[in-house]
């Protein structure tokens, strides 16, 4: 097998697994956008069943099972969120982290806002919108808790108008506590606090002040009425999630709950549930030891569509005088790595760190990460955190790639061995094989050493490409120059002379400048070796470069960069090595044959 078409057929299964990253990965599917229809059916005021029916308290029988309400079905259009947000009373959220306010109507989380986090990378964009009120249509995104169960009386739920201090704001230091006593005198006492960052506790009392008996299940929901605005990608989970028990993560798709409706995954005692997105997940964490509780996904298209992640404890009963306390968190913020993990770890949430998509290779794609962030706490800079991590890549394959370009430069100079071998056995294909392998052996030369450097980028590429993909901490994390987020494309055109000319070029022709010298290097690197001689492969080694250029130009910048940093450091090993071992470097002769035969073609 010859050296050439050993770097063929790497080259080609660089290509098989780039192309299908590009369009099953880098390209995304296009999230449809959920018709918001509207009709008068339902009320806000009226839970509903798992079916989707309105219970009737009236011919509802004793003893009903318990259920957690749905959404209204009818749509509100026509209010700004200003609007949306002074249409009930409200009690303000500041913290560090979080700007919003709880909706005393219900007493819900709906409306919240992160600090440090814009629309785009200029500091003086829109934070981001995480929750959002009901009377915003499909734009609403909120968190509820409250109780089901029959002959309780009014229990709190999505219409309940909770009392609460005037004047209180809740903050780190000062949380709020909200009160609701119903006609049979059953009083329900709310205690919300918070973090310094993203994690809310929600402390209920329900004290049974009545002379009978009450049993009831407390639920928690949220409920989101639109997907994510950014387009799906394969590479990232988004959608439906939770870790139950012994169970383990649990992901559905937007697409699969749209198809199935309802999934109820096993009733556990520990675990947490909630709705994740590439950058921000709104996730609730009931207590473990407040007995089981059942979790369920659900989507309905009823009226306006929306997506809901739920759980119903067990219920309990409440003897008049006593009282139950139950404990909840919820967590509604980014996914910053370190904090996702401080919380797993710090406040026993089982498997919390999976709220973030490391994917099948997380053995590969954390320690890629945990290598960046550290370093980049030294540097200060993303992008110079992934060029030394490069060098490292580079200095731990040091031997294995040595030895490949070792093994290449043996084949060079065992060129005209083949070439009479060749010559001398044209007619018997079978002979002129053995002859090869027996040169091969003699002089311990390895055919296939030609894939290794390039195999070996492959993983490598693929986690550097899910840490710049899925982690908060590289969004809209600056390089230098032009380079302002490095998990953005490159922003700069050839075609528009990098800006120069003020025209919108469509997604195909931005092929910027990192990309562009990453086509060189690439160029660069094959030409260090023979021209292959048969044709085909001459057309693939001519053109690769180029259709590299125009598909990485849509990947991330500090992929790229990586890419591009990466061929500089193997067209400079590789060089070094194969002078040493005494072997031509065919750059030069390369690159003057290929201009001579272009100008022959003209």
């Amino acid at each position: 097998m010859e050296n050439s078409r050993n770097v063929v057929i790497a080259m080609v299964l660089s290509i098989a697994v780039l192309v299908g990253w590009q369009f099953l990965v880098v390209n995304p599917r296009v999230a449809s956008e959920q018709a918001a229809t509207q009709t008068t059916q339902g009320s806000l005021q009226t839970p509903l069943t798992p079916a989707g029916t309105p219970q009737d308290p009236a011919t509802s029988p004793a003893g009903r099972e318990s259920t957690v309400p749905l959404s209204d079905a009818a749509a509100i259009t026509g209010q700004s969120r200003e609007a949306a947000l002074a249409s009930t009373s409200r009690v303000a959220i500041d913290t560090p982290e979080l700007s919003g306010s709880i909706n005393l109507t219900g007493a819900r989380l709906d409306d919240l806002r992160l600090k440090s986090y814009h629309e785009t990378v200029d500091d003086t964009s829109p934070t981001i919108v995480l929750l959002s009120p009901e009377a915003l249509g499909t734009a609403a995104y909120f968190v509820e808790f409250g109780y089901s169960g029959a002959g309780a009386g009014d229990l709190p739920g999505p219409a309940t108008v909770w009392q609460a201090e005037a004047g209180q704001t809740l903050t780190p230091q000062t949380p709020v506590t909200l009160t609701f006593t119903n006609a049979q005198g059953v009083t329900f006492r709310r205690t919300i606090s918070v973090d310094e960052n993203y994690m809310f506790s929600v402390a209920d009392s329900v004290q049974n002040g009545g002379s009978a008996p009450v049993t009831l299940s407390n639920y928690g929901r949220v409920v989101r009425f639109n997907k994510p605005e950014v387009a799906a990608a394969y590479v990232l989970f988004e959608g439906l999630l939770g870790v139950f028990g012994e169970s383990g993560l649990q992901e559905v798709k937007y697409h699969a709950i749209e198809e199935e409706k309802l999934v109820n995954p096993p009733k556990v005692s520990s675990g947490w549930l909630g709705i994740t997105d590439k950058y921000w997940a709104t996730a609730l964490v009931p207590s473990s030891g407040d007995g089981a509780f059942q979790p369920s996904f659900r989507y309905s298209a009823d009226g306006r569509a929306f997506y809901q992640s739920d759980y119903l404890a067990d219920p309990a009963t409440v003897q008049p005088g006593a009282t139950l306390d139950l404990q909840t968190r919820v967590f509604a913020g980014a996914k910053v790595v370190d904090l996702i993990n401080h919380y797993e770890e710090a406040q026993n949430i089982p498997r919390f760190g999976q709220l973030i998509d490391w994917g099948w290779f997380f053995f590969i794609t954390k320690p890629m990460f945990w290598f960046i962030d550290h370093l980049y706490g030294l540097t200060g800079n993303f992008g110079v955190a992934i060029l030394l991590v490069t060098v490292t890549l580079k200095l731990i394959f040091f031997p294995l790639a040595s030895k490949s370009y070792k093994s290449m430069a043996k084949m060079k100079t065992a060129q005209p061995l083949i070439a009479e071998l060749r010559e001398k056995y044209a007619d018997d294909k079978m002979k002129q094989q053995q002859e090869m392998m027996r040169i091969y052996k003699e002089q311990k030369i390895n055919p296939a050493a030609g894939c290794w450097p390039v195999l070996i980028q492959i993983p490598v590429f693929f986690a550097l490409y899910k840490v710049l993909y899925i982690t908060i901490e590289m969004r809209h994390a600056p390089f230098f120059g032009w380079i302002q987020d490095l998990a953005a494309p490159d922003p700069t055109s050839v075609f528009n002379l990098f800006g120069l000319i003020p025209v919108t070029l469509p997604h195909l022709l931005m092929v910027g400048v990192w990309p562009i010298l990453m086509g060189i290097t690439m160029f660069i690197q094959m030409r260090l070796n023979p021209t292959p001689p048969d044709p085909a492969q001459q057309v693939i080694f001519t053109w690769m470069p180029v259709i590299f250029t125009f598909m990485l130009a849509s990947f991330p910048a500090g992929l790229v960069i990586y890419w591009t940093w990466n061929n500089t450091l193997s067209i400079t090993q590789q060089a070094v090595i194969m002078k040493r071992n005494g072997a031509k470097i065919e750059l030069w002769d390369n690159l003057r044959d290929t201009f001579r035969r272009r100008k022959r073609q003209a």
